[in-house]
């Protein structure tokens, strides 16, 4: 595959351009991660919802932004299943939660993007391409990776050499202080909606691990060792770009 097909120079350029986190990584980085791309296109199989129109520009940002996680972990993270569907801004969900009591709440839900345990990722690509401050492809794709061994509960399938004891304690740390902070209506440093779920705190630092890392090895320093580990990457010590 990648002897005979490559992803056009401008194409790759105009597809990362809005992406300045990319800008750290070294060539060779770069050159695998643009490989990687190449190899997640011919593996998922992209579809447009609401009569949107996946251009190839599109396809591209988002497989950019789904392999730098697995940029050292490889592709194979990301098997056993093969749909990345797009909407052209967030979409409803139908939700059904329990309360103390056992009774049943149903609901709709609007979402910038939700993962399928062996389902596809779904994205809102206006949420995907016009916030700065997030990052819904790698949310959802951290998703699919903590959901290799079940439940996205916020505790993957670490690699070997890794301590989960050590991973739950400094999740566990970070997570009630973060809650705590929420419920207390102070202003936070990560999106309040981490606070929902181990699963969703997980997620959230994932994104900012790669996207403002400096921010996160400064005030989750513990965690960010940990996600150092598991994505075998140090985003904060990259030359800034």
């Amino acid at each position: 595959m990648l002897a005979r097909h490559r992803i056009d120079e401008r194409l790759w350029r105009e597809s990362t351009r809005a992406l300045p986190f990319l800008g750290a990584l070294s060539a060779d980085e770069r050159r695998r991660l643009r490989d990687q791309a190449l190899l997640f296109l011919a593996e998922k199989q992209f579809s447009g919802a609401r009569g949107l129109r996946v251009t190839d520009a599109m396809r591209v940002s988002i497989a950019a932004q789904a392999c730098l996680p697995v940029l050292e972990l490889g592709l194979d993270a990301y098997a056993g299943w093969s749909g990345v569907v797009v909407y052209p801004g967030d979409f409803r969900v139908r939700v059904a939660e329990t309360d103390d009591a056992g009774v049943v709440h149903e609901f709709d839900d609007e979402r910038a993007g939700e993962s399928w345990p062996g389902g596809p990722v779904i994205l809102s690509w206006d949420a995907a391409r016009h916030a700065p401050d997030m990052n819904v492809v790698i949310h959802e794709f951290a998703h699919k990776l903590d959901m290799a061994n079940g439940e996205a509960d916020g505790l993957p399938p670490l690699p070997p050499g890794m301590d989960r004891r050590v991973w739950r304690e400094a999740f566990r740390i970070a997570y009630e202080g973060f809650c705590d902070a929420v419920e207390r209506g102070r202003q936070t440093w990560l999106d309040p909606y981490a606070a929902e779920h181990p699963g969703e705190f997980f997620a959230v630092l994932s994104e900012m691990f790669f996207i403002d890392a400096a921010q996160t090895r400064q005030r989750y320093p513990d965690v960010y060792d940990q996600l150092k580990l598991f994505y075998r990457q140090d985003p904060a010590s990259r030359a800034a770009p």
